[in-house]
């Protein structure tokens, strides 16, 4: 597995140097649209627990597209393909992903932020085989965490800085901030697959 510094070096390499070209305008429309859909459907708890994992498996394959196929940032459409191919195992994937956590973080906080590491990738998976059950995505990516729990963790600390930068900024600057960290999440997961065919 490659350092947390080359993953993100990775990942400025697939937006590219100017924040206001399309490569990295339309990953922030991204995270525009789904601010707006959890924040519209957030008048009842159910309704983002709903909508999590649909919206999570469209990111993933948005992103993933990006890192594994360089395809067109305009290319919005492709964040379907994912939800299109398994609807009903996305929307699963993201209740059980939400009840686990949620467990979790009732019996103890750490225990809580140890299994929404242990399931993180279960959205990218899911998109990856659509013909997997939600509980096989959320197994298959506790065994792909396995001694890669740490590393993860100080990656998304390692946006903090940039976060806090963004946030200075009228909060407008951490959707530029989501999209570089949607973008280095996506190549941990490349990383993390190439790694385990080794």
């Amino acid at each position: 597995m490659i350092s947390n510094s080359q993953i993100r070096a990775k990942a400025r390499d697939v937006l590219g140097r100017n924040l206001f070209s399309a490569s990295w305008l339309y990953p922030v429309l991204i995270a525009i649209i789904v601010t707006a859909i959890t924040g519209a459907v957030s008048v009842t708890f159910v309704g983002p627990v709903v909508v999590y994992g649909l919206l999570s498996v469209a990111s993933a394959c948005y992103f993933m597209g990006r890192v594994r196929y360089s395809i067109d940032p305009k290319q919005l459409e492709s964040s379907i393909d994912g939800v299109k191919n398994n609807f009903l195992g996305s929307m699963l994937t993201g209740i059980l992903y939400t009840v686990f956590v949620s467990i979790g973080s009732l019996v103890f906080f750490i225990p809580g932020i140890i299994f929404s590491y242990s399931f993180s990738m279960a959205f990218y998976i899911i998109n990856d085989h659509p013909e997997m059950s939600a509980m096989d995505a959320l197994r298959e990516s506790n065994r792909l965490m396995k001694g890669h729990k740490m590393q993860y963790f100080l990656l998304n600390l390692s946006f903090i800085g940039w976060m806090i930068i963004g946030s200075a900024l009228f909060g407008v600057g951490t959707l530029w901030v989501s999209a570089y960290i949607s973008t280095a999440n996506a190549v941990f997961y490349e990383e993390l697959i190439a790694g385990d065919k080794i």
